[in-house]
């Protein structure tokens, strides 16, 4: 594990520096501006707008970092011919993967805590009074992590056995379809001539893909409702279970993988 936290530790450093990862941090705080100036115009519902805005500049730089830098983690290595100086040293391929996730998601837990602690100055610029309700933000927000550990894990398993382009597409399209896992279950019902195989087929899908619609409580975060405390368990279990399988896969992906 001392390995793994070496390789994430440099991995962090390295998206630290990276021009993108400043550029799209500048684009959310541009967007954090313009949610203010939005709530300005928005008479009588100013934090609703900020709030909803705010979560989404987030969770849309967010996802360009994880699906972009998170293909490129492998790829990357490999271009610069470092990988193999790496892996010549007592670093396993397992242990190279592992830190390479959690460096890019120490990345991200820390840029999407910095835009959580923005959007919530926002909402205190415009409402110097402050409720209970009002900490929903930060829970949205970890959810946001959540999700973007998701994507990480399936950007890196994909860049293990394609190019980085196909891994970019397969990786956005496996989360867009996340979104609308719940219309795909309930798509037999909708349906009434789908086949019995089809029905079948929809229903195991949607049980495999990861299902990111849990983690959007944009709508209960704008309204200052609270969280219940099992979905916040929920997900968290959820996001971790799921990343470790996807993960393995990875290991098992990389390990057979032929570098030369």
């Amino acid at each position: 594990m001392k390995r793994v936290g070496v390789v994430a530790l440099n991995t962090f450093r390295e998206a630290v520096r990276d021009r993108v990862l400043y550029n799209l941090l500048f684009f959310a705080l541009v967007m954090m501006a313009a949610s203010i100036i939005a709530g300005q115009i928005s008479i009588g519902i100013e934090e609703t707008v900020i709030a909803t805005l705010g979560l989404s500049a987030i969770s849309l730089i967010g996802l360009l970092i994880a699906i972009f830098i998170g293909v490129g983690l492998v790829a990357k290595e490999m271009d610069k011919r470092t990988l193999y100086a790496l892996l010549a040293k007592p670093v396993r391929r397992w242990e190279f993967l592992l830190g390479k996730f959690g460096g890019l998601i120490l990345t991200l837990a820390l840029n999407t805590a910095a835009m959580g602690v923005g959007l919530f100055l926002a909402l205190v610029y415009v409402k110097p009074t402050l409720e209970r309700g009002d900490a929903t933000v930060f829970v949205a927000v970890y959810f946001i992590w959540l999700k973007l550990a998701l994507v990480v894990a399936l950007a890196l398993l994909f860049s293990c056995f394609t190019t980085p382009l196909l891994a970019i597409l397969f990786t956005a399209g496996i989360y867009i379809v996340g979104l609308y896992v719940q219309e795909l279950r309930n798509m037999p019902l909708q349906v009434e001539k789908m086949s019995p195989g089809m029905t079948v087929f929809t229903k195991w899908l949607s049980y495999l893909l990861p299902n990111f619609e849990n983690f959007n409580i944009t709508a209960m975060a704008a309204h200052s409702r609270p969280i219940p405390g099992a979905l916040i368990a929920q997900n968290t279990l959820y996001a971790a279970v799921y990343c470790a399988i996807l993960l393995t896969a990875a290991v098992l992906v990389f390990s057979r993988r032929n570098l030369k």
